[in-house]
């Protein structure tokens, strides 16, 4: 979303046209050929499809069998989080929250780094350098790199949570995304566009925070966006087969 508020959606590379297609897919994996049939679809030439396929096996993420690319590990660690973020596990909230202190006196940058992702895959925001925070509403294993760095505890603020909720997450700016993105979604008729937005889609699905409904503004579009990107992914799972023969 630009400064006067219209959505702007970056074009998807060879690389990504390859990664949303099999991300969206279980198993994930297609033969070279319908892969290129997706490309095509953007007018990438199969040329770039093929380099960029073997690019991606050299950088370690696909794997080649005979003529069908797959995911590695390290990517169906990615799908997880994905699939995750449109089904999110849930609890009953009693307003406790889940504090993360980091403990550890020195760290490298890629420790740091490494935290960070851990943190946004674990939806806490930062309260302030080193504390980490959010309402336990929900159902998440910890990654090591989170346990090992931090001390964690619960607790709750003395003031109003929905107040707290509001500074630690942009929550006006996650729904104007959210709306303009499901809005593009029913108005993409080519099958092309649509992927585009429906990619986009998941992107900002794994920045919702999945707070308890009364921290939430009214009108959270998060479940509006999850419905109408599980009706994209029906109707591709329905159409790849029949356009790309895969």
């Amino acid at each position: 979303m630009d400064d006067t508020g219209t959505l702007t959606l970056r074009p998807l590379t060879a690389r990504s046209v390859v990664l949303s297609t099999l991300l969206g897919l279980h198993p994930p994996q297609l033969p070279a050929r319908a892969l290129v049939r997706v490309g095509a679809l953007f007018g990438t030439a199969e040329g770039t499809i093929r380099v960029a396929l073997t690019r991606m096996v050299a950088a370690g993420d696909l794997e080649q069998s005979g003529g069908t690319y797959r995911l590695t590990d390290r990517l169906l660690a990615r799908q997880a989080r994905q699939d995750e973020s449109r089904a999110p596990r849930t609890r009953r909230w009693d307003g406790a929250w889940e504090i993360a202190i980091v403990t550890s006196d020195r760290r490298e940058a890629a420790e740091r780094a490494a935290l960070r992702q851990a943190m946004a895959t674990l939806r806490l925001a930062e309260l302030r350098e080193g504390t980490w925070m959010r309402p336990a509403n929900l159902v998440h294993p910890r990654p090591d790199v989170a346990a090992e760095q931090c001390g964690w505890f619960t607790g709750a603020p003395e003031g109003d949570p929905a107040e707290l909720a509001a500074r630690l997450w942009d929550l006006g700016g996650w729904a104007r995304q959210a709306r303009l993105l499901g809005a593009a979604l029913d108005d993409a008729e080519e099958p092309a566009d649509r992927f585009t937005v429906a990619a986009a889609a998941l992107r900002h699905l794994l920045a919702d925070p999945v707070l308890p409904a009364r921290l939430l503004p009214e009108d959270w579009p998060g479940a509006e966006l999850r419905r109408r990107y599980d009706a994209f992914e029906r109707d591709f799972r329905a159409w790849l087969p029949r356009y790309a023969g895969g």
